[in-house]
């Protein structure tokens, strides 16, 4: 099924049992690029958890909402276009 609006949800299982209650982790892939993105949702409040950044362009980074729920941010179609080229 494909949506012509709104977030793509993945859910994936991993190897590492759940050890604190976030059960759902979200990724994000902005329509901005993905260092944008970064910049806005920590001038929201969100908090660095974890930078997977690689020279490369690929990776992602890790934040946690004020409450500390974990999701990460990839990289935007646009950022992977460019990467590609």
């Amino acid at each position: 099924m494909t949506l012509a609006e709104g977030p793509a949800l993945y859910f994936n299982r991993v190897p590492e049992p759940k050890t604190v209650k976030n059960r759902l982790h979200l990724c994000l892939r902005p329509e901005t690029s993905r260092e944008q993105e970064v910049d806005r949702l920590l001038g929201l409040g969100a908090t660095l958890v974890g930078d997977l950044r690689n020279p490369d362009g690929s990776g992602w980074v890790v934040l946690a909402d004020p409450e500390g729920n974990e999701f990460c941010v990839l990289r935007s179609d646009s950022d992977r276009a460019a990467a590609a080229s």
